[in-house]
């Protein structure tokens, strides 16, 4: 067996990259709900939502009024396109934001209508501000492996991306495979090389299931030194900006295989499926993930 670590920290994805692309409407008030719970479930790092134009993403239009009411425990992030978005979510009361840029220029392009050097070029001095007024900064790396225009990723592309986030500062890197075509090999040359070359750095590894490969990808990534997984309860999500990518990987199966394999999360399963129920009816389709499937029928 390889080495893997005691205890891994699963990053709460779903009321934000979760709930962006869901075409029903949810509530503030159920989206609170739902934060709430996955809080009482033990889930201490969260992202909550994101300051985007609401014009794009018509999900996170009360973005604002979910920081501003949201209970505040653990790490909690919220997306920041642009110095406005990061300029609103710090008058909201955010203490943690994300930035994001793909690696491939197509992708990024679909996405903010920026190649990924003028989205970089835009970056950095909103970074080095963020980081000298001393909040923690996470940036998002898109289309890691894989991009649905392009096709493959080369991984020195990838790794110079993260590098140039790496010397402005930032606190962690969430690494995504963001249509889930990534093997478990692939997930473990890239991660490994990118532990080694930024050890001081949190790593984070974010998989899509679209081919049912994410929880493979996960335990590749675990033996590459990673021990911190973005996921998304009951597996909602997926990119409107990435054609043919489904939800995330689902958190209640991740927490499931990590603790079946003795690797501590902190989270009650039971719990953090009770804060799925919640949210099932709010959303448009079923939510049927292994282990939820199997709460449910219990319950």
């Amino acid at each position: 067996m390889f080495s893997l670590p005691n205890k891994a920290t699963i990053i709460e994805v779903g009321p934000r990259d979760g709930l962006q692309n869901e075409g029903k409407l949810v509530s503030t008030e159920n989206k609170l709900e739902f934060i709430e719970a996955l809080q009482g479930a033990g889930i201490e790092e969260m992202e909550l939502t994101s300051f985007v134009s609401p014009k794009w993403v018509p999900q996170m239009a009360d973005a604002n009024e979910i920081v501003s009411a949201v209970q505040k425990t653990g790490r909690q992030f919220v997306l920041t396109p642009n110095e406005k978005g990061i300029t609103s979510a710090l008058q909201a009361g955010a203490k943690a934001v994300a930035v994001f840029v793909g690696v491939s220029n197509s992708f990024n392009k679909k996405n903010i209508n920026k190649t990924t050097a003028e989205s970089m070029e835009a970056l950095k001095p909103l970074i080095l501000k963020l980081k000298q007024d001393g909040l923690f900064v996470r940036a998002c790396i898109s289309t890691a492996f894989y991009c649905p225009f392009e096709g493959a990723i080369k991984p020195e592309a990838t790794i110079e991306l993260c590098r140039q986030f790496v010397e402005w500062g930032v606190d962690e890197l969430s690494v995504a495979d963001t249509i889930g075509m990534a093997s478990p090999q692939e997930s473990y040359a890239l991660f490994n090389d990118l532990v080694e070359a930024f050890p001081d750095v949190l790593m984070t590894a974010h998989f899509h299931d679209t081919r049912k490969m994410a929880l493979a990808n996960i335990f590749a990534a675990l033996q590459a030194g990673v021990s911190r997984f973005d996921s998304s309860a009951g597996g909602l999500g997926g990119c409107p900006f990435a054609p043919g990518a489904t939800g995330n990987v689902a958190t209640e199966d991740v927490v499931n295989m990590l603790h079946r394999m003795g690797i501590e999360t902190g989270i009650d399963i039971d719990r953090l499926c009770e804060a799925i129920a919640k949210i099932e009816p709010h959303v448009s389709s079923s939510i049927a993930t292994g282990m939820y499937t199997l709460y449910k029928n219990r319950a």
